[in-house]
């Protein structure tokens, strides 16, 4: 699996082999995380306060992600000020849970790197 479909997909970075959240997804508990890797065991809490690098890569990507839309709307399709932000309001409703995990899972994937012998080991 490669580095950015592992990143989407929510992989442990180490091994590539299991899910960093809990499933099912629960609505009332979005970043529901296992402690550590059920192949490799990489702890998935590295420090208290790890995440906190993940709140500014959440703002950026986001940030970029709706203003792009919003500048076309407004200067290349001409619509209003008042359509572009219902738009973008929108928009953002309908990804906020997505780039939540998503900028956690990128996060971890930057400071973890993969680890081939983790990859094959077999739990047993």
């Amino acid at each position: 699996m490669n580095l950015l479909k592992s990143m989407w997909t929510y992989q442990c970075p180490r091994c590539r082999s299991s899910k960093m959240f809990k499933t099912p997804f629960k609505l009332s508990e979005p970043l529901d995380m296992h402690e550590t890797c059920q192949h490799c065991e990489q702890s998935f809490y590295p420090e208290p306060g790890f995440y906190y690098g993940a709140l500014f890569l959440s703002y950026i990507l986001s940030g970029w992600f709706l203003l792009l839309p919003a500048l076309f709307l407004k200067f290349y399709l001409n619509w209003s000020v008042t359509s572009t932000m219902v738009f973008v309001l929108v928009l953002a409703a309908l990804t906020y849970l997505k780039f939540l995990r998503f900028s956690r899972s990128l996060w971890i994937h930057i400071v973890v790197k993969y680890d081939e012998n983790f990859a094959k080991k077999k739990v047993g």
